[in-house]
């Protein structure tokens, strides 16, 4: 009988699916998602319990990507010189040391700038990077949906760790939010990366930091070498638009909870709404994901992009009476974060295969991160200048647009011998 094209091939989920659980969890708990995620609640109390300024606040994401930016390029080094599964490992410990160690933070807020920029580099074996690469090894057929579902960690993240920040807070205080992000790595995913962490018969092995194999016993990847990767057109076309997409993405992260507190609502009440950014992320995430395997991924993303530039909109027109009307447009925001990092995995894997895949990928993952950590300093200065969101919505909402038509000109998927 002829499967359907509509249809999903399980056999590669039937035999990766703890692969697919044990990624989904270990970006979740990355420092990218769990602090940027838990920042919009923690805004106001940091800046009850110490003074210090929201603008200055913002600028603290900046750090923690000027970190991320460090890590992304010494995790392939690192890889190679120690091994996948070693420096994953320590990176999970060393997370959860130094969120332990913020709740000692001192009154001077460049203590807040030191541990943003130290979370990422501790975690840095848990980055993109390492989970995109397991996933592509496991997934050929069903690339797109995996991807998907794994990157859904970080809506997970979005959808739950705001409200069980709030909560923690509430109870018993800002350092109660950072023990809870602590115990998430130890928790959730060191147990499960022991027994899981491996790639399946066909692969070349994970880095070991030993020799290499003979060149004959795994059949070498295909693809772009570096250099060429480099030098490509298409490549930097990719880079440049989700770089916007992804900027933009991270400054309606951080600043959608004061935002909202702004128009008037409470605390719990702009956490439950900002909830809705999780699970929208989580749909549009998986939805984009099927569509990619089966339709022109470049179009696919365009669409799911441009839909946060509404809700920019949406944030921007209606007022704390009209819940509803910010939850949709939280929610399309929403869809536009859960296309980006899946898509930015799918494409590079499919223009620019797996030969170099990591080491490209490290590079996109370092410019994207680059301006997410730009996007804060600018949009903290703009709200100081105005004492408004407006000219941010705007901005972010130009953003989505302008990243959603540069992965137009990609063209056809290219065949590597």
């Amino acid at each position: 009988m002829k499967r359907s094209a509509a249809a999903i091939d399980f056999t590669e989920f039937r035999n990766a699916w703890r692969i697919v659980l044990l990624a989904m969890l270990g970006l979740a708990i990355n420092a990218n998602a769990s602090m940027l995620y838990a920042f919009g609640t923690l805004v106001i109390p940091l800046q009850k319990a110490f003074g210090w300024e929201r603008g200055a606040l913002q600028a603290g994401i900046s750090f923690l990507f000027a970190g991320a930016v460090v890590g992304s390029q010494l995790v392939g080094w690192l890889n190679l010189r120690y091994g996948m599964k070693r420096v994953t490992y320590v990176s999970l410990v060393s997370l959860a040391l130094t969120f332990a160690a913020m709740t000692q933070m001192g009154s001077s807020i460049g203590w807040l700038y030191l541990f943003f920029t130290l979370l990422p580099i501790a975690s840095l074996g848990t980055m993109h990077v390492t989970w995109t690469y397991l996933v592509n090894l496991w997934f050929e057929r069903n690339r797109g949906l995996s991807l998907a579902i794994v990157l859904s960690g970080t809506g997970l993240t979005a959808a739950l760790l705001p409200s069980g920040v709030a909560w923690a807070t509430e109870r018993w205080g800002w350092q109660a939010a950072f023990l809870l992000l602590a115990a998430l790595p130890i928790v959730l995913v060191l147990p499960f990366a022991l027994r899981w962490m491996t790639v399946p018969a066909h692969a070349a092995p994970l880095p070991d930091g030993k020799a290499a194999a003979p060149a004959d016993a795994r059949p070498a990847a295909s693809g772009v070498d570096f250099g060429d990767g480099l030098r490509s057109p298409k490549f930097w076309c990719l880079n440049i638009g989700l770089s916007l997409v992804v900027a933009a993405v991270v400054t309606m992260v951080a600043n959608t909870v004061p935002l909202l507190r702004d128009k008037g609502l409470s605390a719990a009440a702009a956490s439950a709404v900002f909830g809705s950014f999780g699970l929208s992320l989580i749909g549009g995430r998986v939805l984009v994901g099927y569509l990619v395997d089966r339709l022109w991924a470049p179009a696919v993303a365009a669409v799911a992009l441009s839909l946060p530039a509404v809700g920019c909109l949406l944030l921007a027109t209606t007022g704390a009476d009209d819940t509803s009307m910010l939850v949709i447009g939280t929610m399309l925001v929403g869809i536009g974060a859960g296309a980006e990092f899946d898509i930015a995995a799918y494409l590079v894997s499919r223009y620019f295969g797996m030969r170099d895949y990591g080491r490209l990928f490290g590079v996109h993952l370092g410019l994207i991160t680059l301006a997410s950590a730009l996007a804060p300093l600018l949009t903290g200065a703009i709200y100081r200048a105005t004492g408004s969101y407006l000219a941010m919505l705007t901005l972010c909402g130009t953003a989505f647009l302008i990243g959603a038509a540069l992965l137009l000109p990609l063209g056809r998927y290219p065949r590597f011998d």
